[in-house]
């Protein structure tokens, strides 16, 4: 296992921020992509945090993205929003489409949203917890399928990538500070795990990747010298990721000639439309506490319900801060130094602070 350099959440995103703004990210933008990034790590989910800094770095300086880029509103009616991410940070333009889009559905009872032409959007939880903080059921899918241009992820029976990890996230309010959430790839194991993985020089999940040449393997290495991802549950899977392409290309984002297909795709259910909230909370609650009262199997503890795990994370990491693997802590220093940016805590203002009290 590699050395780790352990943080506080508020130091993190003072790190996060301050290197975006010096790459040119308006502080607005800076702030809520710092937050929106640390947020995955305090959920345990380091795959889609901070990990992610030297890419997006990396982005900016080449020209592929543009820091400053405002989501935009293209066309919309009473439940229905299209919008486009300008080539931005997807974290923002994704956190202000779920806004727009559960302000509608409070009015209209539904609102779908399609969202084209921006960058990385992290963890797909993030904003299926933001509509079940509302009171909301929300529904998030990103599809990727390269057809002829390849991809990461292998169709069940072919021999080589033609799709993303496309996942799928759904968040369900219960009432409390442990919401249900659904949140996970279509491949059997998401890309930036596989990141994590190399980063702590540990091996891969049994069933997860094949080599370039189509044969199983464990090893990271294998995956990055031009290696594939499997999907989940074999054949019921590869449909799943077949049908969020599907829904993200009401984006727009398709090319007849290649037979690509992709976009983000956002629904929200006003809950009060059906029922009255509180008692579906309530009601919600009771019925998973339910499943946890189950006896646990063999070699388990207790019976989880999806939610748990990251409200549990959550609450361990602003207390125990989160341990960067030396790889990943190495990239970030890098970048910092390069830009002038300190790491040191004397650093982190009040800003940093503000959304990471322990609970």
């Amino acid at each position: 296992m590699a050395e780790s350099h352990n943080f506080q959440a508020s130091h993190l995103h003072s790190i996060t921020r301050r290197l975006l703004a010096t790459a040119g990210t308006p502080l607005h933008i800076a702030q809520e992509v710092a937050q929106i990034l640390v947020n995955a790590n305090l959920a345990g989910h380091d795959s889609h945090g901070v990990l992610r800094i030297p890419g997006y770095l990396g982005g900016i300086e080449s020209g592929g993205m543009d820091p400053a880029a405002e989501p935009e509103i293209i066309r919309e009616a009473a439940n229905i929003l299209i919008v486009k991410g300008g080539a931005g940070f997807g974290h923002f333009a994704a956190r202000r489409a779920m806004n727009w889009t559960i302000a509608k559905a409070k009015k209209a009872n539904l609102c779908g949203l399609s969202l084209g032409s921006t960058g990385h959007i992290g963890r797909l939880g993030e904003y299926a917890e933001a509509a079940a903080r509302e009171g909301c059921i929300g529904i998030i899918t990103f599809g990727g399928g390269q057809g002829q241009q390849g991809g990461g992820v292998v169709p069940f029976g072919g021999a080589e990538g033609a799709l993303g990890t496309n996942p799928i996230a759904v968040g369900v309010p219960t009432g409390d500070d442990s919401p249900f959430i659904i949140d996970y790839a279509t491949s059997m194991i998401a890309q930036g795990k596989i990141q994590v993985a190399q980063s702590k020089g540990v091996d891969l999940p049994e069933g997860s990747i094949l080599d370039k040449h189509g044969n199983p393997s464990v090893k990271t290495a294998d995956y990055f010298d031009g290696g594939s991802m499997l999907t989940f549950g074999g054949h019921k899977g590869y449909a799943l990721s077949l049908l969020i392409c599907m829904l993200g290309g009401l984006s727009g984002n398709f090319d007849f000639e290649i037979g690509s297909m992709r976009g983000f795709f956002m629904q929200v259910i006003n809950i009060e439309a059906y029922t009255p909230l509180e008692e579906y909370q309530r009601g919600v609650r009771a019925f998973l506490d339910g499943m946890k009262r189950t006896r646990p199997a063999p070699g388990f503890d207790e019976v989880l319900v999806p939610g748990d795990f990251e409200s549990r994370a959550r609450a361990h990491c602003l207390v125990h801060g989160v341990d960067l693997p030396d790889p990943i802590y190495k990239q970030i220093r890098d970048y910092a130094e390069k830009l002038a940016v300190s790491m040191s805590e004397d650093a982190i203002e009040d800003i940093d602070t503000q959304f990471y009290e322990a609970q």
